[in-house]
């Protein structure tokens, strides 16, 4: 049998770690082996491998963070994930790299109420990759199906047209593809608990793996619960958002945050996850606020971001033949003038909660690290710096509470310098 190879080891040095089990940042060295692509322990490697670094980085004091995990985002930099093309694996090998400039380098890309042919063409594209490459962008962990079966009373800009009813588990194979039915493939449904009167199709889809999560919908509080602690439910996709709001004798499916546990924070603790755009136009700040306080342990920063994300303001055509518009960090839809999902970044999102809350930056870090990790089932693999951990990292500087993307690292690889890649992004932007 061939031996291993020795490891490539990079050390970190004079940086601050955002542990995710730290309320405060940790100054500490980080080694990480850009062989194997994963946080190792340096007296391991020293004492079994007899290897020392061979690379050392001074950080200058910034802070290091697990890198950024956004669990709801549509589309961004010109490709909206809903919109099948000849060039769609290309583009979407395009706008990853594009991405993990941000500080995302895990993501789940979301795709909104379709009709079966777009689920069968764009979910292949879209499952877990089987290689590890540092230099692909951001890393798909599985699609997120937003729909398309969902409540038409609380469907948004989802095309009504598109909605299908769903009783039976060959309703879910016809939709998305029985092979695409799979945790690599489909990582999360977004489905309303009301359309399951039964529960089948939920105990279905976390039987194979796949989380459900509670949305667009007009969900009781009742059925809520009974989703959560019946049927295997772990997540609420955008709090507040195409739901019932909470009433104090009727509190929905919000309500949830506030139900009596075993303790939180704990193995324990039986309530959601809930996935929250902090971007100040969805959601007032002091409900964000309200939402953490209720239940930070699950708190999970989402954007859910447009194709045009990344790109200059104006208008621009979306899937269903409607027209939205880009203004800032805000998108409307053209003849409504509705939301029409955003085009903030996750950073922004991290920065928006830091104000609106009080709290610091190593506690908020785990909005859109740890805490999608461990809604994911990925604790342990994704979003930490402990050992074994992949070396997915964000070097972040910190200014007035606010923080910056400075570096991006995939694999151990760094992948992004800040300023780097500008010209190139001026060029995607003007081709499209």
């Amino acid at each position: 049998m061939g031996s291993s190879p020795p490891p490539k080891i990079t050390r970190l040095t004079n940086c601050r770690l955002a542990l995710p089990h730290s309320t405060t940042l940790i100054h500490q060295d980080l080694y990480l082996d850009r062989t194997t692509g994963k946080i190792i322990d340096p007296q391991d490697a020293f004492f079994n491998h007899r290897s020392s670094p061979t690379q050392i980085i001074d950080l200058n004091n910034r802070i290091v963070s697990p890198g950024f995990i956004d669990v709801q985002i549509n589309g961004c930099y010109g490709l909206d994930f809903s919109a099948p093309s000849p060039t769609y694996a290309a583009d979407l090998s395009r706008v990853k790299k594009s991405l993990v400039k941000t500080g995302v380098t895990s993501f789940l890309p979301t795709l909104t109420s379709q009709y079966p042919e777009v689920y069968h063409s764009t979910l292949p594209h879209l499952r877990t990759s089987s290689t590890r490459d540092p230099h692909a962008g951001a890393e798909s962990l599985g699609a997120h199906c937003e729909g398309p079966f969902i409540s038409p009373a609380k469907c948004g800009i989802h095309a009504p047209s598109c909605l299908r009813p769903c009783s039976t588990v060959s309703d879910l194979e016809s939709c998305y593809g029985a092979k695409n039915l799979n945790p690599s493939t489909i990582k999360l449904v977004t489905l309303a608990p009301e359309l399951d009167a039964s529960g089948t199709i939920t105990r279905s889809l976390t039987g194979r793996g796949i989380i459900h999560s509670i949305g667009h919908s007009a969900a009781t509080h009742a059925q809520a619960l009974e989703s959560v602690a019946v049927r295997g439910s772990s997540m609420i996709t955008h709090l507040y958002n195409a739901m019932p709001q909470p009433h104090h004798r009727d509190t929905g499916i919000v309500g949830l945050l506030g139900t009596p546990n075993e303790g939180s924070g704990s193995r324990n603790d039986r309530r959601p996850f809930f996935g929250i755009i902090a971007d100040a136009i969805h959601v007032h700040p002091s409900m964000v606020s309200l939402a953490y306080a209720a239940h930070p342990e699950g708190c999970i920063l989402v954007t859910d971001a447009m194709s045009v994300l990344g790109l200059p303001d104006g208008t621009y055509p979306w899937t269903n033949g409607e027209v939205f518009e880009k203004r800032g960090e805000s998108v409307v839809l053209e003849r409504t003038g509705g939301i029409a999902g955003s085009a903030v970044s996750l950073v922004s999102c991290l920065n928006n909660l830091v104000t609106w809350t009080g709290v610091g930056s190593a506690v908020a870090l785990r909005t859109v690290t740890r805490n999608p990790a461990r809604m994911l089932g990925l604790e342990g693999k994704k979003g930490g710096l402990g050992v074994g951990c992949d070396a997915d990292l964000v070097v972040l500087s910190e200014e007035g509470g606010r923080v910056r993307v400075e570096e991006v690292w995939k694999f151990g690889e760094r992948v992004f310098v800040g300023g780097d890649g500008t010209e190139e992004e001026k060029g995607i932007r003007a081709r499209l």
